[in-house]
């Protein structure tokens, strides 16, 4: 309520009003204010919300686990912590080595976080009679993704920011509260401000409504090196050495983050968002592997052995996938700002972008055959270009 009043006694009684309402934390919306739709009086509640709330849980609040530089955490911003506050909130919970609190080597050296999942009722742990599984898996950043990508989390499971936020108040939060739908609509508002955007042209995409007429190109590059990477993100069909286009058959789009018409050669269908690279087959970083019995619909039984199914816990669909869509497959990733949200790929294995393409090359010499193989100066190459988006 920002207008004048005439009567110095109604203004002292509307100003003690809201001034108790806010010493208070509740919600008590002017009625004028609801019918101006108070944006700016919202996003400032949205980031009170997402920065100091703990909504009575462990200390935690949306911005101890998505920092205003990065929106994630990495090792680096885990140490820094740690040297600065023993007691600082991340190292709680599921960010502690045992999920209880004791040990912090895993955040220190990997930067993720105990995700206790359910498992599909014809899913069950080999030894075991637990109904949910727990995996090791880095946060996902909250630059660019909450305006711009509707699918969230790394498998995709929350439909909504406003879900998103309820699971983390809930489980990493571990808060006995349950958030108003008016606190976590003013969340997801929040998170569509400026400074969850890592460029003005991205910003101004979303202020358009996803207008495709403005949506950012590739930068074109200035050395000679950054110019060679940006072949392997041109939608472009395959030449004769496979290199053309290759990264951009799962990385286009506006975010770099969907795959697109040429991706079909390599039997990704068009639009596909989640796909399997190889990250949980290799597993290089050494999680425990899990031995995964599926019921079939006649009884029998088959085994999958991972150290993180990914997306099949949430579809269910462990066999039969002929798209690498399902089983060990996570969302492809956005890269616009990828230079600056590492660690990387579901469990945080590659903390370097250099590690990021050693990885694909090892990825693509395993599904082609040794057909395509990218040589030192292409990896060099792909990594100057990622450091320009």
């Amino acid at each position: 309520m920002r207008r004048l009043l005439f009567l110095f006694s109604a203004f002292t009684l509307v100003f003690l009003a809201a001034t108790v309402s806010s010493m208070s934390g509740q919600e008590k919306d002017n009625d004028n204010d609801k019918d101006k739709g108070n944006s700016v009086g919202n996003r400032q509640d949205g980031k009170r919300l997402f920065e100091r709330e703990t909504f009575g849980g462990n200390g935690r609040t949306c911005r101890t686990c998505h920092s205003s530089e990065t929106g994630t955490v990495s090792p680096q911003d885990a140490l820094k912590r740690f040297q600065e506050n023993r007691r600082d909130p991340l190292f709680i919970h599921d960010g502690s080595d045992d999920g209880l609190g004791h040990g912090i080597t895993r955040m220190l050296t990997d930067a993720t976080i105990l995700m206790q999942l359910p498992l599909p009722r014809n899913v069950r742990l080999a030894g075991s009679n637990a109904r949910s599984v727990i995996l090791r898996r880095g946060i996902p950043t909250t630059i660019n993704t909450p305006g711009l990508d509707p699918v969230l989390m790394l498998d995709g499971r929350q439909p909504t920011l406003q879900a998103q936020a309820a699971g983390a108040i809930h489980d990493h939060a571990q808060s006995p509260i349950t958030p108003t739908a008016k606190d976590l609509d003013r969340i997801a508002e929040f998170q569509v401000t400026d400074a969850f955007f890592s460029s003005e042209a991205l910003e101004n995409f979303f202020r358009s409504g996803i207008n495709p007429r403005l949506a950012p190109g590739l930068p074109r590059g200035r050395t000679a090196s950054e110019k060679r990477g940006r072949r392997f993100f041109e939608d472009l069909a395959p030449d004769a050495t496979g290199k053309d286009g290759l990264c951009s058959a799962c990385h286009s789009g506006p975010l770099l983050n969907t795959s697109n018409q040429f991706s079909e050669v390599f039997g990704v269908p068009r639009g596909t968002r989640f796909q399997t690279v190889l990250v949980s087959e290799l597993n290089e970083a050494g999680n425990q592997l899990k031995d995964f019995i599926i019921t079939r619909p006649d009884r029998s039984e088959f085994h999958v052995v991972t150290p993180d199914p990914g997306r099949a816990l949430i579809t269910g669909i462990w066999e039969n996938d002929l798209t690498f869509s399902n089983v060990n497959a996570f969302k492809i990733s956005p890269l616009r700002n990828v230079r600056n949200t590492a660690p990387y790929f579901h469990d945080n294995s590659a903390k370097t972008l250099e590690q990021v393409v050693t990885h694909y090359a090892q990825f693509f010499a395993i599904v082609t055959g040794g057909f395509i193989q990218l040589t030192p100066q292409d990896q060099e190459d792909i990594v100057a270009f990622m450091e320009l988006l």
